[in-house]
């Protein structure tokens, strides 16, 4: 016969208990402030911004720690402690006001690789084109997965009393997978393959994964990186030769717009907060632009997008005219964002905001 635990027998005197009709009941009436709770759907239904009313909204400036697994809003037992999971707890480090909103947009936004994309308007192209397309993609995939390891990452350690951060941070890593899946099925499904690693893109993006916290993370991978990469999938146009190349920056231009309104109102909130914080920012923006520049004239990322710019390697210059009014809109766009969330970066920026082509002598 097998020897019970203490745990047994106490869950087993408990069910004799009820056998007897004796029952505890005291969840019914455990959250009378929580109780009566009603919620008015819009017009596009039932949103997250919709539910958090009255008892619900009550946001903490710092999760008491207590809560442990629960989710905000609900009654806690005293027997309830912390299982110390969650060191992001401060309010100011991580919120942002429109975290909830854009939760909403996402889950309603989704789409997927498989049946979204034409893949059936696929047509042969000539080889410098295919080319330079597997090498943009064999970048994007790169630089897409690290932002979904980054993300999920922070998230995991954020206090569930923010749960609507870390919806919408979930929703984030479900994009970020999607797009690290949409450019390297493009860069396998038309004759071509991957192609070359790129040493400047590892050292941006290690500079990202080693950010010694949630907001200097989030300001080189988002406002920066991202920032650049949604500039770039604006100008989709003249870099994708057919429908297919359209969608997919289409379609992944609207997850980054998302991602960078986060990342810009958080930064906002954050320095709100902690203006005292300003020069460290600052600081990690130095190091971020100087691998990111270099990052953009290194061969392996210039090189393809002039020649999917210039429509072949025959016009390889024209592509590179036309990369630098790219490159003066990422700069401009980027520094724009970051003027939004409070934070002047003109005057220091550490990187050229035009390419010098003409006294290049290109």
């Amino acid at each position: 016969m097998a020897r019970h635990t203490t745990i047994v027998d106490t869950g087993l005197d408990r069910l004799r208990e009820m056998a007897r009709g004796n029952f505890s009941l005291a969840w019914m009436d455990s959250n009378p402030s929580g109780w009566g709770h009603t919620s008015v759907p819009g017009p596009v239904g039932l949103r997250l911004v919709d539910v958090e009313t009255g008892h619900y909204a009550k946001i903490p400036e710092r999760a008491s720690g207590r809560a442990g697994l629960a989710p905000r809003g609900s009654y806690l037992p005293e027997t309830i402690t912390s299982p110390g999971f969650y060191d992001l707890n401060d309010r100011s480090l991580l919120w942002s006001d429109n975290a909830a909103g854009l939760y909403d947009e996402a889950v309603t936004r989704q789409w997927n690789s498989v049946t979204d994309i034409p893949w059936d308007l696929l047509q042969e192209l000539p080889a410098d084109l295919e080319k330079a397309l597997c090498q943009m993609c064999t970048g994007l995939a790169g630089i897409e997965m690290v932002a979904d390891d980054v993300t999920a990452r922070w998230m995991s350690r954020i206090d569930r009393d923010f749960h609507e951060v870390k919806l919408f941070l979930a929703t984030q890593v479900m994009d970020e997978a999607r797009h690290t899946d949409v450019f390297r099925k493009r860069a396998l499904a038309n004759g071509g393959g991957l192609l070359m690693d790129s040493p400047c893109q590892q050292q941006l993006l290690s500079a990202v994964i080693q950010a010694p916290d949630y907001t200097t993370a989030g300001a080189l991978m988002h406002i920066l990186c991202e920032g650049f990469s949604l500039t770039l999938f604006h100008a989709g146009e003249f870099l994708a030769p057919t429908e297919v190349e359209k969608t997919i920056f289409r379609l992944c231009m609207q997850d980054e717009g998302r991602h960078l309104a986060y990342a810009v109102r958080h930064l906002e909130w954050f320095l709100r907060h902690h203006p005292e914080r300003a020069e460290e920012i600052h600081s990690i923006l130095d190091v971020g632009e100087q691998a990111m520049f270099q990052l953009t004239l290194e061969p392996q990322t210039i090189e393809p997008r002039a020649i999917l710019g210039g429509g072949g390697l025959h016009d390889i210059q024209l592509g590179i005219s036309r990369l630098a009014f790219l490159y003066a809109r990422q700069v401009r766009d980027y520094l724009r964002r970051l003027k939004i969330a409070g934070l002047d970066r003109e005057p220091r920026i550490s990187i050229p905001v035009e390419l010098p082509l003409k006294s290049l002598g290109i």
